[in-house]
């Protein structure tokens, strides 16, 4: 395929996000980048936000999605044939600049890629290296030219190992907001707003919903047993298909399903239990006390023990540099182990307290809002 001739060579810029949360933060960034170069050609790999705010899709991020190295080894055929088709792209349209957001697995090699085609690389968000160790930070400092990262420890970290990289805030604080009141939420899903009220985030890939929401459903049928007035509420996901939760909840008429009104699951709910993942993030800026839980297959998971560095994997904690809130991550992710902490988090006042107080200071140490704007800076910087 030929650029066509409105569009200078200086002017195409390739974006490549694999999971919801990328999708989200780069549409950011695009809006952004285009608010300030109108004319700017975007292509790459992105979800539904991405390409409304005008980025071409060469594959769409519900085709990227993985669960586990097990996962990506099964497909393993259709990762290299999406590498080389992107590579490809590079040598067809020689992209000035090269946008990277998370997704390391993919990212690393296609950073590489640009590095040895003269193509400059932006990472946005970068990987979680600090859990998977050193040999990634090398592999980076070889190949990107600059890091916008969005967790304020990880510029030194970064700087550290000779790259140039920016804290720019982090990309939530500018798009945390709910649309409806708590009397307007309750009314339109029939929730009773003076009773207790659990929300479920089961994640936003299809494998993680099929492994994460039956254990979570189990757990609050034995509450629900206890404590019929409880409500239940579970998120869904816009990636995921209708049908993989109506499958799960075929035998729980009690448990509303409610679609994109996540935010508001997460600031009116009195706990929710939430899938490792940006999402933990989320529900403590809301400040609402959570229980993060995770389970992957046992391959991955044998394998992920030996090579992660650090003892907890919810953002939240790994911010707080402390454990704020409990973690239940694979053969711990059994509902009679859950019950007893769901139950203190919802009736034990005092506890309930001070985790909301330890998740007040997450807020204060993401930065000030307007990172895609000065992620975008750093992105014309290049150009």
């Amino acid at each position: 395929m030929t650029i066509d001739n409105k569009h200078s060579m200086n002017d195409t810029v390739m974006m490549v996000a694999g999971e919801a949360s990328g999708d989200l933060h780069g549409s950011g960034l695009i809006r952004e980048l285009k608010g300030k170069r109108p004319t700017l050609r975007l292509f790459g790999i992105g979800g539904n936000k991405m390409q409304a705010r005008g980025m071409e899709l060469i594959y769409h991020i519900n085709e990227m999605s993985v669960l586990g190295l097990w996962d990506v080894v099964k497909r393993f055929r259709f990762f290299k044939r999406v590498y080389r088709n992107l590579v490809d792209r590079m040598d067809s349209e020689k992209p000035r600049v090269l946008v990277l957001i998370d997704y390391p697995g993919l990212n690393l090699k296609l950073a590489k890629a640009a590095h040895q085609r003269g193509i400059k690389v932006l990472y946005y968000i970068a990987p979680q290296v600090w859990a998977w160790g050193a040999q990634r930070i090398k592999q980076l400092a070889l190949t990107v030219d600059k890091m916008a990262v969005i967790l304020p420890f990880e510029e030194k970290m970064y700087r550290d190992a000779g790259i140039e990289a920016t804290f720019v805030g982090h990309p939530l604080l500018e798009i945390l907001e709910t649309k409806l009141s708590k009397k307007e939420f309750c009314a339109q899903h029939r929730l009773n707003p003076n009773q207790k009220t659990i929300g479920l985030l089961a994640g936003s890939r299809r494998l993680e919903v099929s492994r994460l929401l039956p254990t979570m459903l189990e757990t609050v049928r034995l509450l629900k047993n206890k404590y019929p007035a409880i409500q239940i509420i579970a998120s869904k996901a816009e990636p995921v298909p209708l049908d993989i939760y109506q499958g799960i909840l075929a035998d729980s008429a009690d448990i509303k399903l409610v679609e994109h009104d996540t935010y508001e699951i997460m600031k009116y709910s009195d706990l929710l239990m939430v899938a490792s993942g940006t999402a933990t993030l989320e529900a403590a800026l809301f400040e609402t006390p959570l229980i993060v839980v995770y389970k992957v297959d046992a391959f991955s998971y044998v394998i992920g023990k030996q090579l992660v560095k650090i003892d907890t994997i919810g953002l939240v904690n790994v911010i707080a540099e402390e454990k704020i809130v409990p973690e239940f991550i694979q053969h711990k992710f059994q509902p009679k182990k859950l019950l007893p902490e769901i139950e203190e988090l919802l009736f034990n006042q005092d506890r309930k307290q001070k985790m909301v107080k330890k998740l007040s200071v997450i807020k204060q140490k993401l930065g000030q809002r307007g990172a895609s704007k000065r992620a975008a800076q750093m992105v014309l910087e290049l150009l």
